[in-house]
């Protein structure tokens, strides 16, 4: 029994030293994502081919909501005079071009992001890159994102944010 209880308490000794051991090899970092995106060369160029498609999609839905526009004031306009055969072809043309508009508002939204995506990342990419590079050059275990106050509470935590700096050879 009392070589048991011994067995038993040197097993207990051994882990808590392998756990504590465990605890002290491990190093943490953190840096601010979002910032050192925004350092990043390369936003200038994404922001305007950015904004161009942008501009490019909503000159097109400009042009299809004056196409509606015109269509249902041409239809209130001659209401009167119109036969119901006619009436109800300006009429489906009018919901047609509505679910038209509706559907392109729709797809424009999801081509922005994709677009977005697209542009941005490379730029991700290399800036990630480079943190995952200076995480293993510097040996830390762990690297949080401070982004948007995620990151509550370190403590013994270095902010990365220098060293990716120089290693992207940004200022």
């Amino acid at each position: 029994m009392k070589t048991t209880s011994k067995i038993i308490l040197i097993l207990a000794i051994a882990l808590t030293s392998m756990q504590v051991s465990a605890q002290k090899s491990q190093k943490l970092g953190h840096i601010n994502f979002a910032a050192l995106y925004e350092l990043m060369p390369g936003q200038d160029s994404v922001r305007k081919v950015f904004a161009a498609y942008q501009e490019q999609l909503q000159s097109q839905f400009q042009a299809m909501q004056a196409e509606y526009e015109t269509k249902v004031s041409d239809y209130q306009t001659n209401l009167a005079s119109m036969s119901n055969i006619i009436k109800q072809t300006k009429e489906k043309e009018i919901v047609d071009l509505q679910r038209r508009i509706q559907d392109f508002q729709q797809t424009a939204q999801e081509d922005l992001q994709d677009k977005e995506e697209e542009l941005t990342a490379p730029i991700i990419n290399r800036a990630r890159d480079a943190v995952k590079d200076v995480a293993k050059e510097n040996g830390f275990t762990f690297i949080f994102n401070s982004t948007e106050g995620l990151l509550l509470y370190t403590e013994n935590a270095d902010d990365i944010m220098p060293l990716v700096k120089k290693k992207l050879g940004l200022k």
